[in-house]
């Protein structure tokens, strides 16, 4: 399996688990937004990004890469967005 497909199983193995949390809980933990996750014996550095916070919603980027140099410097991304409750 090449890098790139590796990237892209964490990066939505993390979107699934941080766009579950409610948003209470996915606000509160928006402070921890650089880490590092293992899988496959391989290490994978996450990056969490609030992009908007807006009255109704929060919109959250997420990236993931290995650390290699040069292919880190594109990382894989993607973004979510948690409405706040009773938001239209």
């Amino acid at each position: 399996m090449n890098r790139r497909r590796r990237w892209q199983e964490v990066l939505e193995t993390e979107k699934q688990r941080w766009s579950a949390l409610p948003y209470d809980e996915l606000v509160s933990r928006l402070s921890r937004t650089n880490y590092e996750v293992e899988r496959d014996s391989q290490t994978y550095q996450i990056e969490i990004d609030v992009l908007e916070n807006t009255p109704d919603y929060v919109h959250v980027a997420i990236s993931v890469d290995d650390g290699s140099i040069p292919a880190s410097f594109w990382p894989m991304m993607d973004s979510f967005i948690t409405k706040r409750p009773n938001s239209n």
